[in-house]
């Protein structure tokens, strides 16, 4: 961000009036099965692609937060005639000003997904705890400022087959969560939505979950990821896409393909844009994005990021410019589409779908901190220290005394009072069950080789905790800045808590 502190005020003023008249994108607003430009009101169809270089870097990388990098890439896109780009994972706690800027002065949005490697919801082993949901927030706090901001992913694939479907139960509950969240702490309405991964057996259990139910438990649009069409000597009728788009078309909210781009034939001519963008599909789809910008080993890229930091365009870069170079949709006008269909069904509980209608709770940093005050028996420094271990050390208690109050199942919708803890809060709390009542508070039941140790409860009891909320403490101005600011009151007394700002994670 360009520091004008130095400037006097009516030149600092000129300079801001400047900068918003002249870059300012217009959000994007939903209405009925369209995106709209929310003053020009017509009709936004998503012309993307996915934005995640990293072959180059080491470890986790956020795109976002290399100016350089965004303005030579930037560039390279608008001359693709794009308007979009996904991005997978970033960093809340490191400045996003500079490209979200050369974003918006490129004419392009941003669609962000929420979760991380690091904090997501694992579709075999389902948990929702505090570690994401902080993450989250602090994600939506450093981004809910830009006006290019389209939207937000709640959820990326997490069910992917007919076996990990009670982890919807869970994605559903992060998304009940931030919508409420944005609706506090954003100037706008910013609308999150759901991708999924075209799974044919669950394709239509997913698409109509996540439309049903209480309004804040339903996405704002909904993203597939399609691979189907697969070369050119495939057609609309022939590749699948028909068949998606009448299974979409009495859908209640927008939908777009958030992946597209099917690689088994290279180079690739990307014959489906004619359908995407053409006809075919306009009446029902609001655009895709295509996977992906940079080569990376799964071979998706349009451009080649040398070691150098210089770009090399290819093949299908060329191709997709091609492709797209005549295709200009332009839909209905906001004012005049009038169109609304109910939302879904939700879908029935069967064996190969299995959530339970009985979502998890919020979670609470608040209720963990207060009830970890009153322990007498608490994970040791060199039990937290091992994080890897953590599980194993919670299996070993669990088979030792109840683990009820920690656990949650999102089949039977039972959800232990601190089930959103995080790991060595829930390993201390158990150490602390065991002491006071097998071990009857006697202190050599309070080691357990060491993961263990005794503290001076600030606390007599945990009673009261369990219902303890965090508040938010962000305010609703602001361009972008992380604001982590959480704090909950007890016994009159207001506790400031520290967010997770840090995303540190591998590639997708």
């Amino acid at each position: 961000m360009v520091r004008l502190t130095m400037l006097p005020t009516l030149a600092l003023v000129a300079a801001c009036s400047l900068t918003s008249s002249t870059l300012a994108l217009n959000p994007i607003a939903i209405k009925g099965t369209k995106f709209f430009d929310s003053v020009s009101k017509d009709q936004f169809f998503l012309k993307g692609v996915a934005y995640q270089p990293r072959t180059l870097s080491t470890g986790f990388s956020d795109p976002l937060s290399k100016p350089a990098d965004c303005k030579r890439d930037f560039a390279l896109m608008k001359d693709l005639g794009l308007n979009t780009i996904r991005v997978y994972q970033v960093d809340p706690s490191l400045n996003h000003d500079e490209c979200m800027k050369l974003l918006e002065s490129s004419g392009m949005y941003l669609l962000l997904d929420l979760a991380v490697p690091k904090y997501a919801i694992v579709r075999n082993n389902p948990e929702y705890d505090i570690s994401i949901w902080n993450n989250v927030r602090s994600t939506i706090d450093a981004f809910k400022g830009y006006s290019n901001t389209l939207g937000f992913f709640v959820g990326n694939e997490v069910t992917n087959d007919n076996k990990t479907t009670v982890a919807s139960g869970y994605v559903k509950a992060l998304l009940r969560d931030t919508k409420n969240y944005i609706s506090t702490a954003a100037t706008r309405k910013i609308p999150v939505g759901y991708a999924n991964n075209d799974d044919p057996d669950i394709r239509l259990q997913i698409q109509a979950y996540f439309n049903c139910g209480k309004d804040e438990e339903r996405i704002d649009f909904f993203g597939i990821n399609l691979y189907e069409w697969c070369g050119a000597d495939k057609t609309y009728q022939t590749s699948g896409y028909a068949d998606r788009t009448k299974e979409i078309a009495s859908y209640s909210i927008p939908v777009f393909l958030s992946e597209f781009g099917c690689n088994t034939v290279t180079p690739r001519t990307f014959p489906e844009v004619n359908s995407i963008f053409g006809p075919d599909m306009t009446n029902d789809w609001s655009g895709g994005i295509v996977y992906e910008w940079s080569q990376e080993d799964n071979n998706y890229g349009l451009v080649q990021i040398k070691p150098d930091n210089t770009v090399t365009l290819l093949p299908d870069y060329k191709n997709l410019k091609t492709a797209l170079s005549t295709l200009h949709p332009t839909g209905v006008k906001m004012d005049a589409f009038n169109k609304q269909l109910p939302a879904s069904t939700c879908p029935a509980i069967t064996s190969s779908w299995e959530p339970s209608a009985t979502l998890p709770p919020t979670p609470s940093s608040a209720a963990c901190d207060c009830v970890v005050s009153s322990l007498g028996c608490v994970a040791s420094d060199q039990a937290v220290a091992t994080t890897e271990s953590l599980g194993t050390l919670l299996n070993t208690i669990c088979g030792m005394t109840s683990c009820d109050d920690i656990s949650s199942n999102g089949k039977t919708g039972v959800y232990g009072k601190y089930s959103f803890c995080s790991p060595s809060q829930k390993l201390s709390y158990m150490y602390n069950q065991y002491y006071t009542t097998v071990g009857k508070k006697a202190a050599a039941t309070c080691s357990f080789n060491g993961m263990a140790k005794l503290a001076v409860a600030a606390k007599s009891s945990d009673q009261g905790c369990s219902t303890v909320k965090d508040t938010n403490a962000g305010t609703k101005t602001g361009t972008g800045n992380v604001n982590s600011g959480a704090a909950f009151k007890y016994d009159g007394v207001l506790f400031s808590l520290a967010v997770l700002l840090t995303a540190s994670v591998v590639g997708v």
